[in-house]
């Protein structure tokens, strides 16, 4: 697809994510709609993935580690085919396999159980050197929160990343600002992010990650180290009374808040 055709269908995905939370009662909206155009830009340009072989040896992986933003997820999966689009409808609902962490073992496209932050960037680092000690081809991404920066087991994996030299390897930081309770800056404020990164030996781009072009264009370099993507995005991106405001980490919207964010998203439709 190309950037025009990508941006359509984020908007198509950040309206469908919007009723689902609603209609649950429940979810991370905030921060689903800040990474909604990395996801779509990865599952319908980048990855080499097969809906119909979830388990193709030669797919790219892709790790969810802020897994609490699965709804976003489980959209972009049903669009692109993994599951059927009207099972959305059953997020969050007694026996849906839909739950609020994607499980690998229900959920078609799930590489692993993610939930518990800090967690998605290790399994990813495993993944990325089982293909260089097998020979695979295959690419590994990992989409982390800037909040979730904070947990020590990320800097021990991106240690071993360049220890290894996973140049296999593609790290996504969702950095939109805010984490639950408070902004970043407010708690254990990692910014600047990239000389951190690039102190460990990674190579390092920054891009607004909610413009469809910059995104592509982080996601498909390829260079001779692993690389991370620090992503600026908006929390809420898309919806005015959202966008920057950490209330909206986990809140659903009442009904007029709903019937207004409906309404700016179709008009970007």
């Amino acid at each position: 697809m190309n950037t025009t055709e990508l941006e359509r269908v984020a908007r198509e995905i950040r309206l469908r994510d919007l009723q689902a939370v609603f209609e649950a009662g429940a979810g991370h909206i905030g921060g689903e709609m800040s990474v909604i155009d990395i996801l779509t830009a990865l599952y319908f340009r980048v990855l080499n993935v097969w809906p119909d072989q979830p388990k193709h040896p030669d797919r790219d992986r892709f790790v969810l580690s802020k897994g609490h933003t699965a709804c976003a997820l489980y959209v972009t999966l049903a669009k692109r085919g993994f599951i059927p689009e009207e099972e959305i409808s059953t997020f969050l609902q007694p026996h849906s396999r839909l739950n609020g962490h994607p499980n690998c073992n229900k959920v078609p496209g799930v590489e692993t159980n993610t939930g518990p932050l800090g967690h998605g960037l290790p399994v990813a680092i495993g993944m990325a050197k089982a293909a260089k000690l097998s020979g695979s081809k295959y690419h590994t991404y990992v989409v982390t929160g800037d909040g979730e920066m904070q947990e020590g087991s990320n800097w021990e994996a991106i240690m071993a990343a360049a220890q290894f030299k996973l140049d296999n390897l593609t790290l996504v930081i969702d950095h939109n600002r805010f984490q639950q309770g408070a902004a970043l800056a407010e708690t254990n404020d990692l910014a600047p992010l990239r000389p951190k990164l690039e102190a460990f030996d990674w190579e390092v781009t920054e891009i607004n990650g909610n413009t469809m072009s910059e995104v592509v264009s982080a996601l498909e370099h390829r260079g001779s180290r692993p690389h991370c993507i620090v992503a600026h995005t908006n929390k809420g991106h898309g919806i005015s009374f959202m966008q920057n405001r950490v209330d909206w980490h986990h809140k659903v919207p009442s009904k007029e808040q709903y019937e207004i964010a409906l309404a700016e998203l179709s008009e970007a439709v």
